[in-house]
């Protein structure tokens, strides 16, 4: 995949800490980090290191106690309009429909209604919801409320996509066909989005999805380690992804038993 060099995403010297019973507790120190357009990079790491806070700074939801980060030229103060997130819960609102959750965002941004409509039904049909514009979340299974977690966070065209384990919550199978279909809709440029972060803990789908693979490591949680994908994506597979599988499982290993020394 052709990378350019404009910067979607900028992270310089993050760092996040809390206040817990008269402590500080700090969860990540000096994060830095560069996503440029027509590039997916994974956040890789085990559980509590950070991932989570971190995709929340990129998306002006948490602010960072120091450092900054800047979303296409801008900096990220507060909920930032060109950033949306796919949350592993699903995150539907249960009052609305497949359709009005879709339209949600897009009439939060003020569109006109004929608009709202194009593009929650052009949606619809992209990700696979056809025949449940009218259904609600309850009546759906997993698979199908993740697919209308992913037409809402698209259908506002962000420059930049946020993946927070979104597919861990499914079975193999339905996981598996919603990732491959996604990512095929990515490599035809089907979707509008210019880069993708994913947080995931599941290497081999961090090495089959993106072109970078960051560990996210260490108590407080800093980047140590990265990893180039150089396999096209429509050609990796199980065989040929391994050699990159065992050298990141095994280098994340070591970190994470480094950390617990």
């Amino acid at each position: 995949m052709m990378k350019t060099s404009r910067s979607v995403l900028e992270i310089k010297n993050v760092a996040r800490s809390f206040r817990r019973e008269r402590q500080t507790l700090q969860v990540l120190e000096n994060i830095n980090l560069n996503v440029h357009e027509n590039e997916i990079v994974a956040l890789l790491g085990k559980s509590g290191s950070g991932k989570s806070t971190l995709l929340r700074i990129i998306a002006g939801l948490e602010a960072p106690t120091s450092g900054s980060v800047v979303c296409n030229d801008l900096p990220v103060t507060g909920p930032c309009p060109d950033v949306s997130m796919v949350f592993q819960s699903f995150a539907l609102f249960p009052w609305l429909t497949v359709a009005g959750n879709i339209a949600f965002g897009l009439q939060a941004l003020g569109l006109p209604v004929d608009e709202v409509k194009r593009r929650t039904v052009d949606m619809i049909d992209l990700i696979g919801l056809s025949g449940y514009a009218d259904a609600w979340p309850k009546e759906l299974s997993g698979g199908m409320r993740q697919r209308t977690g992913f037409a809402r966070a698209l259908a506002v065209e962000p420059e930049l996509l946020l993946l927070d384990e979104p597919f861990s919550a499914l079975d193999i199978y339905t996981g598996h066909k919603l990732r491959q279909e996604f990512i095929s809709l990515w490599e035809q440029r089907r979707i509008k989005t210019k880069a993708m972060v994913l947080v995931t803990h599941n290497v081999e789908e961090a090495v089959m999805l993106c072109d970078r693979v960051l560990l996210l490591t260490g108590a407080p949680g800093t980047i140590t380690d990265a990893f180039g994908i150089d396999i096209p994506a429509r050609e990796r597979n199980a065989e040929n992804i391994k050699p990159f599988v065992d050298v990141i499982t095994e280098t994340l290993n070591l970190k994470i038993a480094a950390a617990l020394a």
